[in-house]
């Protein structure tokens, strides 16, 4: 059986994902075959597999630091948000159904032979396994059901270290707490601390290490330096959402004016169902654009570019679109001259809204019928299947201002429940059916199923071309292959935790630990 080690937190967003991902990168490099593994895993981010099937965007990461394919054996159980109270639950890669909170918490304890038997399915390939906590051990009201954290440690018989996020302050109190809530058997499983995101001169936290290491009987195995890492993150769009989250969601202006002489503006539509804003990560390595996130009309201003993202909830997400005004925002900068125009640029979701009308017979989301911002000549019909496939091939035609991506090649993968079809209304009002192709455009507005559309090398460096062009500006489009700049970033995570962590501690805990 695999060797493995458990990284758990004292909150959501302490830094386990990329904590885990950087020790996955460390086992790679000694020589070690490593796996990630999350039972469960809470986001509106996912992915698709080679065999069709979804899991979290966080083992994928994890997954391409410790140099293996996904699978979504790393992540059995994915929970993704519809509601403030409810959630599609996948098992396995395929969807089981919408269930609200407390349905799920009874129904969960009964995915443990579905958990054991894809930990299993790792154990018998890998050599190591990595495992990752959801939120906290110590919320003691889900503790009876817990799958996740210690419930998921007793089953695997895990060692287990405890991430603290310093940067929110009390982290201290955060170890101490945590451990203290535990039973005197989960704490026999705690191996060490970790005291992530740090800032300043670390030995003036000696005393406090000294203090928790005698209280809790725990060594302080690592202090984390806070760094900039550019990797894909799972389930936040602020500044600061793991271990090393740069802040490289560059703020435009307070109006999003984009006059400035030698940056592209692109504004990112952020609705309270926002999925795969991975999407994006690649264009956050241009130096020469600025990146934002929009949730209200009056942060829109005139930006170059427009992106409606993917949604969990289309109907929803439309719906707070025009109560907030952003819809009437963008059709208002839509009405400007042609040159003056932004580009609008839907993905999945936000395609749909671009089109004329999305229906939703079955009640899947909000149900009914309703109309979307008629900038595209489609319409989406919601339906209980789901489409998940990886996908690839060259961009079809396409003319307005982004033509050059015509022919291009493109990968990406789709997940979506709409089904959408061109329609064409004919001078004797019958209607034209045609499928929507890889891209579809009129003028400047374009929309696509693909994510992850942009990372290909040549499309961003042709997209941002043709947008600095429109705009009479010249910038540098010498991108690099965004899965170069990715293998560059894991190795830069595991150095830091190298440095900063006891690596021959972390490796004594496997070696007693199968």
């Amino acid at each position: 059986m695999a060797k493995k080690i458990m990284v758990q937190g004292t909150m959501s967003n302490a830094g386990k994902s990329l904590i885990a991902a950087g020790l996955c990168r460390i086992l790679m490099q000694e020589g070690y075959k490593v796996a990630p593994f999350k039972s469960q895993n809470m986001a509106l981010n996912s992915y698709v597999t080679e065999d069709g099937l979804e899991m979290g965007r966080a083992q994928v990461m994890q997954a391409e630091a410790a140099g293996t394919k996904p699978s979504v054996y790393m992540n059995p159980i994915l929970l993704k948000p519809t509601s403030n109270v409810g959630s599609q639950v996948i098992v396995n890669g395929e969807p089981v159904g919408n269930m609200p909170a407390r349905e799920y918490f009874e129904y969960k304890k009964s995915l443990v032979p579905e958990i054991r038997k894809a930990y299993d399915k790792l154990a018998e390939e890998y050599d190591v396994i990595v495992i990752e906590g959801a939120g906290s051990p110590a919320e003691i009201n889900l503790k009876d059901n817990d799958i996740v954290n210690m419930g998921l440690a007793n089953l695997l018989d895990a060692p287990v270290l405890i991430v603290g996020d310093i940067d929110r302050g009390g982290v201290f109190a955060q170890l101490y707490g945590t451990y203290a809530l535990l039973t005197e058997e989960e704490q026999k499983r705690v191996k060490g601390f970790i005291i992530n995101k740090f800032r300043g001169d670390a030995s003036l936290l000696d005393s406090g290490i000294s203090m928790i290491e005698e209280k809790c009987k725990v060594p302080v195995v690592g202090v984390i330096p806070y760094a900039d890492i550019n990797v894909a993150d799972e389930d936040s769009l602020a500044d600061s959402l793991n271990m090393t989250k740069t802040a490289s969601v560059k703020a435009g202006t307070d109006s999003g004016d984009s006059a400035h002489s030698s940056v592209i503006d692109i504004a990112v539509i952020k609705y309270p169902r926002v999925s795969n804003f991975t999407d994006f990560d690649v264009i956050r390595t241009a130096s020469d654009i600025s990146l934002r996130y929009v949730s209200h009309a009056s942060e829109l201003g005139n930006p170059d570019m427009i992106i409606l993202p993917g949604s969990k909830n289309t109907m929803g997400d439309l719906m707070w679109l025009r109560r907030n005004g952003l819809s009437d925002a963008i059709l208002k900068l839509n009405e400007n001259e042609e040159k003056k125009r932004p580009v609008i640029f839907g993905i999945c979701g936000g395609m749909q809204m671009l089109g004329n009308i999305i229906s939703d017979p079955d009640y899947l989301e909000e149900g009914g019928e309703d109309q979307g911002l008629s900038l595209l000549p489609i319409k989406t019909v919601i339906r209980k299947e789901k489409i998940r496939k990886q996908d690839s091939g060259l961009i079809n035609d396409i003319g307005g201002p982004l033509e050059v991506l015509s022919g291009l090649a493109y990968s990406g993968y789709e997940i979506h429940m709409g089904r959408s079809e061109i329609v064409r209304i004919r001078p004797e009002k019958t209607e034209d059916h045609e499928d929507v192709p890889v891209v579809i455009n009129s003028q400047n507005v374009y929309g696509t199923y693909v994510h992850g559309i942009f990372d290909h090398p040549g499309i961003m460096k042709s997209m941002t071309g043709a947008l600095a062009e429109r705009k009479g500006i010249t910038i540098n489009t010498g991108y690099e292959d965004y899965a170069v700049i990715k293998e560059r970033e894991y190795d830069k995570l595991a150095d830091i935790i190298r440095r900063h962590m006891d690596m021959d501690f972390i490796m004594q805990i496997l070696n007693e630990n199968k």
